[in-house]
């Protein structure tokens, strides 16, 4: 079976184009306008990734990127034309894999798009974390106060709630959690977490840190765990107790 594209833009010319591009490049591929008609497609046909432009009728595409990943993992690329910068952070918080700013080259949208389906391929939803567990004797390690069992991969928040997290996430927190206060970049964060290397236009880790870090971080946007370094990748800047 072909992997199955669903273009949602409320621009015509938008559609057809990218329709037409990745139909002939072996894909097969559903458009819709706006969110309904959105949800009626992915009610009633298996689909791997959607393409979300992120100005619509209705419900923008921040908002049906967040009703899509409460269901399901599947990719997701954001379809935008502002320049903005928040208006793309926003997009991965809200669970975007990717985004692409318009006007763009297809050969480009091809390549993010290919990107974000072998991370796929490569962290299915129900598989188990890769990152290795700590030593047998330390299955715990403790963190302003948060707790995560190696064993279990279950962390816990200071008010003693469990907080889930999906297999990236766990994968990373593991990584940050077996390197303290050391910086870490991006192509070795993605060694840790999924054994491969960097490649152009993979943004896997920095998704993935948005993520981890609205789960942990008091303020999201001002991040005191784990805190960006520029230029260089990213630090856990907490001390790690291992018991």
């Amino acid at each position: 079976m072909p992997t199955h594209i669903l273009v949602v833009d409320d621009d015509p010319q938008i559609r057809s184009m990218i329709d037409r591009y990745l139909t002939h490049e072996g894909f097969a591929v559903s458009l819709a306008e706006n969110g309904a008609e959105m949800d009626a497609i992915l009610a009633e046909k298996p689909i791997d990734l959607v393409l979300l432009d992120l100005v619509l009728p209705g419900d923008d595409g921040l908002m049906l990127a967040r009703r899509i990943r409460e269901k399901s993992e599947i990719g997701i690329i954001i379809l935008t034309g502002k320049g903005e910068m928040i208006d793309r952070v926003v997009g991965l918080e809200m669970g975007a894999d990717d985004y692409v700013a318009k006007p763009f080259h297809l050969r480009e949208l091809l390549a993010r798009i290919k990107s974000v389906l072998r991370r796929a391929v490569a962290h299915p939803a129900s598989a188990p974390a890769e990152a290795a567990p700590a030593p047998a004797e330390k299955t715990v390690a403790r963190f302003a106060g948060w707790a995560f069992d190696f064993v279990k991969l279950e962390l816990t928040g200071p008010d003693g709630m469990s907080v889930a997290l999906t297999t990236g996430e766990t994968n990373l927190l593991i990584a940050f959690l077996k390197n303290p206060n050391r910086v870490l970049d991006r192509d070795r964060l993605l060694d840790l977490i999924s054994h491969r290397e960097w490649e152009p236009f993979d943004r896997s880790v920095d998704t993935q840190v948005v993520r981890l870090r609205r789960k942990i971080e008091e303020d999201p946007s001002a991040p005191a765990l784990i805190k960006t370094v520029r230029g260089a990748g990213y630090i856990f800047a907490v001390p790690v107790e291992l018991g």
